[in-house]
């Protein structure tokens, strides 16, 4: 417990920690004709419509779904983190178990199926398969995919404990028609650098990449856990672009949780904050990052941010897993979150709520916003699109 409230750098930890709040506190063994509060949680996401709040679901069944993204067949593609498996298993950022598994994947969705295309990927979640680490997000250069894999947290050591099948955590894959290659490894490299000089000895090194941005000869990745930005080129070498400090509340150092980066209108990045324990409502950051220079603040005031994007127009998207805060759900619910617009005037329009439970991710196309939904459960995960 002391790591994940001090530190709170891994988003799967984070994640956990969501499911652990919405499902009442520590597992208990329940009567065996009564369901889990996950399971009913479960079961009412897959009974429901889902077009409440104007959204409209397209896709469902998914396992932890986060990632999403256009491949250049103009299908919608999704990074499923899996449910886990039968094990190894290792203790989860709450004292719980995260067992490994191979039910890590990706789906790809258009107007009339949806189909796994990529399968047998790395896996672990809590027994029930809630809050699970694995694939997390995806992207495209021309027809070549790129597939980022979460890591459990802590530095490389911690997949070498699930054994020789988890080797692909924390990792960049290269996708194409030779097959799929490893890029590039962030665990290791956390371990080798500590950009963000944590105490190893207080869990300081700690590697999760959440989010990617393909971009024509690098591409470019937020670590959660290790609290930067980093730069991967075509040879597969990793450099430091960026690191964001922690900063107080009140007497605790908040870890900054980097989990999504984009690239603005202006040639800057920029950078969305998830943020550490305590989690304070409005307490999350945009960050504009120009190379070689400090991260400043673009725009303050949001909570727990998943995603972001701008559109066509330059104005920018923000999506929140959790608007009243991750420690703030009511039991027995997932915390609701929000797609917020960025006007040029820097006020904000919220574009979508209710029914956006635990969002982990969003892309922008034809005027519609498409947001992975229910993202911490297994078989309830959704896609839903709302216009804007």
């Amino acid at each position: 417990m002391l790591r994940s409230v001090r530190r709170a750098g891994a988003v799967a930890g984070l994640l956990a920690l969501a499911a652990v709040t919405a499902f009442g506190g520590a597992a208990t063994a329940a009567p065996a004709k009564l369901k889990s509060p996950s399971q009913a949680m479960a079961a009412a996401a897959k009974g429901g419509s889902g077009g409440s709040g104007g959204l409209k679901v397209v896709a469902e069944g998914l396992n932890n779904p986060r990632g999403i993204g256009i491949g250049p067949d103009g299908a919608l593609y999704v990074a499923e983190s899996g449910k886990g498996g039968a094990g190894p298993c290792i203790a989860g950022p709450e004292g719980d178990q995260a067992c490994f598994g191979r039910s890590g994947s990706v789906t790809r969705i258009t107007r009339h199926s949806q189909q796994r295309v990529l399968t047998g990927l790395p896996s672990t979640a809590a027994p029930d398969g809630t809050a699970a680490a694995g694939p997390v997000d995806l992207g495209f250069s021309g027809w070549t995919g790129y597939l980022l894999i979460g890591n459990p947290g802590g530095g490389a050591a911690t997949r070498k404990a699930l054994g020789p099948g988890a080797g692909r955590f924390g990792k960049l894959l290269k996708v194409d028609l030779h097959g799929i290659r490893s890029v590039a490894d962030f665990p290791r490299f956390e371990d080798a650098n500590n950009p963000d000089g944590g105490d190893p000895a207080e869990g300081g090194v700690d590697s999760n990449p959440n989010g990617l941005l393909v971009r024509h000869g690098a591409r470019y990745v937020t670590d959660a856990g290790g609290n930067d930005l980093l730069k991967v080129d075509h040879k597969g070498r990793i450099s430091v672009v960026a690191v964001f400090p922690p900063r107080p509340v009140g007497d605790i150092p908040m870890q900054a949780v980097p989990t999504s980066v984009v690239k603005g209108p202006d040639g800057a990045f920029y950078v969305g904050q998830l943020t550490g324990f305590p989690f304070p409502v409005g307490g999350a950051n945009v960050w504009r990052v120009v190379p070689g220079h400090d991260p400043e603040v673009f725009k303050g005031g949001f909570t727990n941010i998943i995603d972001i994007a701008f559109d066509r127009r330059g104005r920018l998207y923000v999506l929140e897993i959790a608007t009243g805060g991750l420690l703030n759900a009511p039991a027995d619910e997932l915390p609701v979150g929000r797609l917020v617009r960025v006007n040029r005037d820097g006020s904000t329009t919220t574009l979508a709520s209710e029914g956006l439970n635990a969002p982990g991710g969003f892309v922008l196309g034809h005027h519609t916003a498409y947001i992975t939904n229910n993202s911490i459960l297994p078989g309830a995960g959704q896609v839903v699109k709302v216009a804007i």
